[in-house]
């Protein structure tokens, strides 16, 4: 009979740590990534790994995970330290990660992506795999994992918390104890994300080590039993979850308390740049109406599925709509793609998904910024004018305070919060005049976002930018906005006027909460 381990102090951790960092230091060209990191983790418990976009956290998981190689220092097990020269080696060592972004074969089914990288031990014959085999494997761990679902299905017809789950079997079928996850619920609604935490705890229980990289507080501190924190590469320290408040980890994330800025008021101008009018999409919308004002941040909420993604990508020409007609500036606009709303009526939209849809990942920081406004740096002859293209493109890195070695540097090696920057940079940088931004700050730790909303506010107050912004962070939303539309199963339930600054949190936050129970 298996006896759950007992938690242990902080100060035990030495001696029943079973997974070890010691001394990790990496260097890239111009950026210490991790500076003499020391970190142990244990069997059987659930343990938060924390801190700022470009903390360390990232590099410290490839370098344990074997992706990366450490300049100094090494990882142990039981003492003993590994050779790992790549992921299989880690594998071998029963350590696996489960990634943020989804790394799965859309035409492929379940099972072929489960057992891709083992497909060699399933051989009947020598040319022969034995898919039966494979497919009750497969099953076993889609059992475990909770998914209703058929080794056989196809992986592109599956919703995203889906894949996370099947991600997470992945790992777990490869016998994997020790698993990180990395921001394992930016795509899962709360209900989905609660049944992941059920799964957490019982693997916790059978033993296994989970790491659990996330920048949502409430959730680590519900959740996990201890919580390490890295900032600008170094280690920090680790706390007790049941002893720690949000104030302690943000001041180990930071170095200071966390403020909240009253960001003050903004000039509700009369000017429409954009009307909405009985906008249709068959089997979503129906009759979905309203204005965004000059120099205006509109704020949507709504859970996950409530259909404001779609509303933005209908509106920016990404998808079609079936009736109604848009409004810019007064007219009637015939957007029929994202490259015509931008073209033709300065109309630019962050997408949720940067790293798919909001930004080119192998292409450079000048590159990805300056992509949409190509046109806008040709010389008389029609060549491109490279030294107006690195002006702009510093100019927006510096307006977004991105931070960068160079800026030939690939926007794949950028923290998600400076990935972030450079995704809403490369849309000022077009002269967007209309801003869809959809959930800025996903992902992002409590510095950056604070960063984001600043430009956010700046854009909309200085510059007179009107923008549309769509968050299911409702303290984000409630700061930002000054009128809040509640959607709701592709419906508009109501909308909050957020002109009396003096209206207390919980007011506002108990008005969105009626509209969407």
């Amino acid at each position: 009979m298996f006896v759950i381990p007992p938690r242990c102090s902080v100060g035990d951790r030495k001696k029943r740590a079973m997974l070890e960092v010691r001394n990790i230091t990496k260097i890239f060209p111009g950026v210490r990534a991790l500076n003499d990191v020391s970190l142990s983790f244990q069997r059987g418990e659930i343990h938060a790994l924390m801190g700022e976009n470009g903390a360390g956290k990232s590099t410290l998981m490839k370098i344990i995970t074997g992706i990366y190689k450490s300049d100094d220092g090494g990882v142990y097990m039981d003492g003993t330290l590994l050779k790992l020269r790549n992921f299989e080696d880690a594998v071998s060592y029963d350590i696996n990660i489960v990634n943020q972004e989804i790394q799965l074969i859309p035409d492929s089914t379940i099972a072929e992506n489960m057992m891709l990288d083992r497909i060699k031990k399933y051989r009947k014959y020598k040319f022969i795999i034995d898919w039966k085999r494979i497919n009750a494997e497969s099953q076993k761990y889609l059992d475990m994992v909770g998914l209703k679902l058929a080794p056989t299905d196809k992986v592109d017809k599956l919703t995203a918390a889906q894949k996370q789950l099947i991600q997470i079997a992945k790992a777990l079928s490869s016998n994997s104890k020790y698993i990180f996850l990395d921001e394992p619920t930016s795509s899962l609604t709360k209900y989905e994300a609660e049944k992941l935490f059920d799964l957490l705890r019982k693997l916790k229980q059978e033993d296994h080590s989970i790491i659990f990289v996330s920048h949502k507080i409430e959730e680590v501190i519900s959740l996990c039993d201890t919580v390490s924190v890295l900032r600008d590469g170094k280690y920090i320290g680790t706390k007790d979850c049941k002893e720690v408040t949000r104030q302690d980890i943000v001041r180990m994330m930071i170095g200071r308390e966390e403020e909240i800025d009253d960001l003050g008021s903004l000039e509700l101008r009369d000017e429409v740049v954009l009307k909405v009018e009985n906008l249709c999409r068959q089997n979503m919308f129906e009759d979905i109406n309203f204005e965004l004002r000059r120099g205006e941040i509109l704020g949507f909420y709504g859970l996950v599925g409530a259909g404001r993604t779609e509303l933005a990508r209908a509106i920016v020409g990404a998808d079609r709509m079936d009736a109604g007609t848009i409004y810019v500036n007064g007219r009637a606009a015939n957007i029929r793609s994202v490259q015509d709303a931008l073209a033709k009526y300065n109309i630019g939209y962050v997408s949720e998904n940067r790293k798919e849809e909001g930004l080119i990942l192998p292409f450079s920081v000048e590159e990805n910024i300056t992509i949409p406004s190509l046109p806008l740096h040709l010389n008389k002859l029609k060549l491109l004018n490279l030294k107006k293209l690195e002006k702009t493109s510093r100019d927006y890195v510096d307006t977004m305070s991105v931070k960068t070695p160079k800026m030939s540097t690939r926007v794949e090696n950028l923290s998600g919060g400076n990935q972030q920057k450079v995704s809403i940079g490369k849309w000022l940088a077009a002269g967007c005049d209309i801003l869809i931004i959809d959930e800025p700050t996903v992902g992002v730790d409590v510095g950056a976002k604070r960063n984001i909303h600043q430009v956010i506010w700046d854009l909309a107050k200085n510059q007179g930018k009107s923008i549309i912004l769509i968050s299911s962070d409702m303290p984000e939303i409630i700061s930002l906005a000054r009128r809040i539309i509640v959607m709701k199963d592709y419906r508009i339930m109501g909308e909050i006027s957020m002109a009396d600054r003096s209206v207390p949190y919980e007011q506002v936050s108990y008005q969105i909460g009626n509209l969407i129970v």
